[in-house]
């Protein structure tokens, strides 16, 4: 399967750093399948700590294939931000769906199913379902 049929993952961080290891993570956890497109798009234009519309304008075109777009958040102004894009509809590429996930297990479950090539609802569903896993 190619990378046109994927669904493509946005992670979301007042962190670059943080936004760039879960990005990491979440792909080396992938496995062995096909490489979903995924990008960081943490902290400010600046460099430091925040959110930037623009990064995120710009990470989602660059993980669209045409299958849809995921977009993961960290905290509440991502969240914001994220929302503000979605709302003026031009920004972002269609779809894409902001994900109420946490941020690291949902990384995760996004990625490795999107891996398997399932569509955009799919990758949302297994994301929000990581909100179940028990570490005790």
């Amino acid at each position: 399967m190619s990378d046109e049929q994927l669904v493509g993952i946005v992670l979301v961080s007042h962190s670059a750093a943080v936004a760039a290891s879960v990005a990491e993570l979440a792909k080396g956890l992938a496995g062995g399948g096909p490489a979903v497109p995924v990008a960081a798009a943490g902290g400010a234009e600046g460099g430091g700590l925040g959110t930037s519309s623009e990064l995120i304008a710009a990470a989602a075109a660059s993980v669209d294939r045409g299958a849809g777009v995921a977009v993961l958040t960290d905290l509440g102004s991502a969240v914001l931000t994220v929302k503000a894009l979605l709302a003026e509809g031009d920004e972002l590429p269609e779809p894409t769906r902001l994900v109420d996930a946490p941020f690291v297990e949902g990384a995760v479950a996004a990625v490795v199913t999107a891996s398997t090539g399932a569509d955009l609802a799919a990758v949302e569903a297994a994301a929000t379902e990581a909100y179940a896993y028990r570490k005790v």
